[in-house]
């Protein structure tokens, strides 16, 4: 674009210049009634010349346009919106147009927590750099785009996630393949930076297989339902791999998952979104035993269209049932969390979550808690989290604890789902 301008720019001073020349030569005619004199034709001559050079270096211009105009056509890089991929931020290269088109975008976020107070049954570092996530994010071509995550810990590296988005699939339909997060819920989806809090909610720690969720390789197809009314989305996913709930010990134990889920707004500054999962496949006991998660899900967002940047309010809520094959039989478990988010000023969060949730094996046992946080951003790429939590565990210990977290990014990160 910068040639572009540049070019036109150009095309416009020769314009006035030649206007300019061509106004001076009539009225030094007019002006002389005697016969021209040897400066006169000499300077007639001169401004002859100019023309014609002029007259050449437009024409030499105006190829060089059509050539940039092709060039930017044929890019891959004019594909980018159609294929709602982020932009590239201004931080990741400068130069001419087409200096980042093979080029990701790239990012790195660190997340930093610092733990203080007593817990026996999930004891965390006082001080602990616990993930970096570099993320690498681009457009194939006209028809895909390419996500990786990788992610680096104090005891692993691995790849989080990495997968190929199909975007112009026949029937408006929305393809994936590689390793994600499977479509359950929300939490299990979003990534650890993203969350509201400092840590997860102990129903996601004891029903849906720990820390790290289930994400493991496979397929998924995604189809918005047409309605006029509501904004419906259905998905559905099947994986292989091994994960704290499910395992893939032969070529048939696949892991099954759908997600169906509706957005509607309310008014212009409040939406709702309702959403129901399902989980199914092998557990880790081996062949013959299965696992299954059904999980309900809602989000309240209201915000303001005079105050975007100043007044906002997040409610959320997620329930799970869980049902695990054991050696002699099943088990049936329950739990749940809900938390609201309230933005008191331009940088100031403030928020509360309670917990409930049952142990996976044995229904008997439960455990609860409760939470009161503290954010505050200073830009979109740092945040400073305090977080207060009591849990009461089934087992008779109850956990006392202040959490202090520190996210910060660099580069160009790509927006996660909505």
């Amino acid at each position: 674009m910068r040639d572009r301008a540049r070019s036109v720019v150009f095309l416009v001073v020769l314009s006035v210049s030649l206007s300019v020349a061509s106004a001076a030569t009539a009225e030094l005619a007019e002006e002389s009634a005697q016969p021209e004199t040897p400066e006169i034709e000499a300077l007639r001559e001169s401004f002859e010349t100019l023309r014609r050079e002029y007259e050449s270096r437009i024409a030499v211009l105006e190829v060089r346009l059509q050539a940039l105009e092709q060039e930017r056509a044929e890019s891959p890089q004019a594909a980018a919106p159609r294929a709602s991929v982020a932009p590239t931020s201004p931080v990741s290269g400068g130069g001419g147009s087409s200096s980042n088109v093979f080029n990701p975008d790239v990012a790195v976020i660190g997340n930093f927590v610092g733990a203080s107070g007593t817990s026996s049954v999930d004891p965390q570092p006082s001080l602990e750099l616990g993930e970096a996530e570099l993320s690498l994010q681009a457009v194939v071509d006209p028809y895909a785009r390419a996500d990786f995550f990788l992610t680096f810990g104090p005891e692993e590296v691995g790849i989080e996630e990495g997968y190929l988005t199909f975007t112009e699939l026949p029937g408006g339909f929305l393809g994936k393949v590689g390793k994600f997060k499977a479509g359950f819920g929300k939490v299990n989806v979003t990534h650890p930076h993203t969350l509201p809090w400092a840590d997860k909610p102990l129903v996601f720690l004891n029903l849906l297989g720990g820390d790290e969720g289930v994400a493991q390789s496979g397929l998924a197809l995604s189809h918005l339902i047409p309605n006029d009314a509501v904004f419906v989305e259905a998905t559905a996913e099947v994986s292989f791999g091994a994960s704290e709930l499910f395992d893939s010990p032969r070529r048939s134990d696949l892991t099954y998952a759908g997600r169906l889920r509706a957005y509607r707004d309310l008014s212009d500054s409040t939406n709702l979104e309702i959403g129901g999962s399902i989980l199914y496949g092998t557990s880790p006991l081996g062949p013959g035993f299965h696992s299954r998660v059904i999980g309900t899900d809602a989000t309240l967002r209201w915000r303001p269209l005079r105050r975007a940047i100043y007044r906002s309010f997040v409610a959320r809520t997620e329930l799970l049932w869980s049902q695990r094959d054991l050696a002699q039989q099943r088990a049936d478990s329950f739990g749940f969390y809900a938390s609201a988010d309230l933005q008191l000023a331009r940088r100031w969060y403030a928020g509360v979550r309670y917990d409930w949730s049952e142990h996976a094996e044995d229904a008997t046992l439960h455990d609860r808690g409760g939470s009161a946080l503290l954010s505050f951003r200073p830009s979109e790429f740092s945040q400073i989290r305090g977080q207060y939590r009591r849990t009461e565990y089934a087992e008779g210990q109850t956990a006392n604890e202040f959490l202090l977290q520190f996210l910060f990014s660099i580069g160009a990160h790509g927006a996660h789902a909505f």
